[in-house]
């Protein structure tokens, strides 16, 4: 019995975000955006939720990243209860699929009032500004008013607030979403980066070829729920494709989802 505690606790250590039978269902709706989601994400994994438009992919990184909670069920990140809501905030990093920047303050004042909110000051603040224009590739343009920006700096600067505090835990909602190839390659490699450095990553997305490259395991979510779990190359051979839009369209349906 001691035994098995032991390996449990010693499991649950190795766990990076637990979430159990989570439900949540927006005013107005009939149908669950959240229909008892379950889903456990190891530390230092590069996990991709895969889902097609209103599958709820966006309700669980909000709801994950203690944007709003359930209306039932529970979440543990790196240990923390999602009520400890400081701590939380403390280790966990969001880029939402919206661009949540000013777009008539320059890149480097966007970043330094984003560092101010996550409670950095000083000598500290300077420096997270500093490596995350550089890690967005966006130091020279630092100055410039983030309203002369392509989409795809804005990409680059929306993802680079999202580490200004260091988080051990990064949600990425879409972040690739409409941007040039050469932005989405960059945002890769330094993501990839990242991941290798330790930082836990879930990745949302409807890019098959993006999940597949970046993607250490990968759940598929329909109608609110987990409808299948595993490595890339693990799910391709238990449904025999040769792709995974194939087999995203094999598990989910090929109806249109518009909103």
């Amino acid at each position: 019995m001691t035994r098995e505690i032991s390996s449990g606790r010693e499991q649950e250590h190795h766990v990076a975000l637990h979430a159990r039978s989570l439900v949540k269902q927006y005013k107005n709706t009939d149908s669950l955006a959240l229909d008892d989601f379950n889903l456990q994400i190891k530390k230092g994994e590069f996990f991709g939720l895969l889902g097609a438009n209103g599958a709820g992919k966006t309700t669980v990184v909000s709801i994950c990243s203690s944007l709003f909670p359930p209306d039932s069920g529970s979440i543990t990140i790196l240990g923390k209860e999602l009520s400890q809501q400081n701590e939380v905030k403390r280790i966990v990093g969001l880029v939402p699929q919206d661009i949540a920047l000013y777009d008539n303050l320059t890149a480097s004042e966007n970043l330094s009032f984003f560092g101010k909110l996550c409670g950095l000051g000083g000598n500290m603040l300077r420096e997270r500004v500093t490596f995350c224009l550089e890690f967005a590739r966006l130091t020279e343009q630092a100055t410039r008013l983030v309203s002369t920006f392509s989409g795809g700096m804005k990409r680059r600067l929306n993802l680079a607030a999202g580490l200004l505090h260091c988080p051990e835990f990064l949600f990425l909602d879409e972040p690739t979403v409409g941007i040039d190839a050469q932005s989405r390659h960059l945002i890769h490699e330094q993501l990839l980066k990242l991941n290798r450095s330790g930082t836990t990553i879930l990745y949302t997305t409807h890019y098959m070829e993006e999940a597949y490259e970046l993607c250490s395991r990968i759940g598929i979510i329909d109608s609110g729920r987990i409808v299948e779990l595993g490595t890339p190359d693990e799910l391709l051979t238990k449904y025999n494709s040769t792709n995974l839009e194939d087999l995203f369209l094999h598990l989910t349906g090929k109806q249109l989802r518009d909103t």
